[in-house]
Formats: C-alpha cells, sequence, structure tokens
C-alpha cells in the first residue's frame, strides 16, 4: 500500500512558475513509477508526465515539453513537478501517481495508487 500526497498548488499568473510536491509513504519507493496526471474543469483526466523508477528515464506530454521538468528525491520518498513559464490551458487538478512497474507509462490505467490532487490555476 502507498499513499500520495499532493501540495504546492496555487494560483500563479500567466508566466509564472510553481514546483508541486508529491510525497509516498512506504519504504518502496523506489520501485515504483511516478507520474504526474492532470484534470481541467469538464474535462477528462489527462497524462502529463512520468519518471522512472531510478529517475533515469522521464516522458512528458508535448503540451509541457521544455516547460514542466519532473525529479524525485528516493531519501526523501517525493517526486517533484517543477512548472515554468506557466499558461492559463494549465489550470487544472494535478494529481500524483505510483505504478508498480518498470519502464514509463502514459496511460493512466496502469498506475496503482493515486494521490487525492492539488489545484493550480493559472490567470490570464
Amino acid at each position: 500500500q502507498v499513499q500520495l500526497v499532493e501540495s504546492g498548488g496555487g494560483l500563479v499568473q500567466a508566466g509564472g512558475s510553481l514546483r508541486l510536491s508529491c510525497a509516498a509513504s512506504g519504504r518502496t519507493f523506489s520501485s515504483y513509477v511516478m507520474g504526474w496526471f492532470r484534470q481541467a474543469p469538464g474535462k477528462g483526466r489527462e497524462f502529463v508526465v512520468a519518471i522512472s523508477r531510478r529517475g533515469g528515464s522521464t516522458y512528458y506530454a508535448d503540451s509541457v515539453k521544455g516547460r514542466f521538468t519532473i525529479s524525485r528525491d528516493t531519501a526523501k520518498n517525493t517526486v517533484y513537478l517543477q512548472m515554468n513559464s506557466l499558461k492559463p490551458e494549465d489550470t487544472a487538478v494535478y494529481y500524483c501517481a505510483a505504478y508498480y512497474g518498470t519502464g514509463v507509462v502514459v496511460h493512466e490505467n496502469h498506475y496503482d495508487y493515486w494521490g487525492q490532487g492539488t489545484q493550480v490555476t493559472v490567470s490570464s
């Protein structure tokens, strides 16, 4: 069982930055591929980025490539999402997710555990 708790969301102006954190419980953090997803009002949940178990591989959605950076700190059992050059269309609830497996996965159905989400609002 893994519990995920996101933090760091908030209101920011377009062009600004935020850093989201996702703290994971348990002693097997390094056994999980970690991902970030988001859900905008009235839309389905979409993939943002994922990072492999040891952090050596990442995969970004085209919409955030070059602006967002994912990283993980095994000692702190935490994964981060640094978001720069934010746009109003980045407004969404952001979810952290954990997949007990290997590689880097995009599809939400693969993920085993989810956080409660944190709201990110980008004003124009």
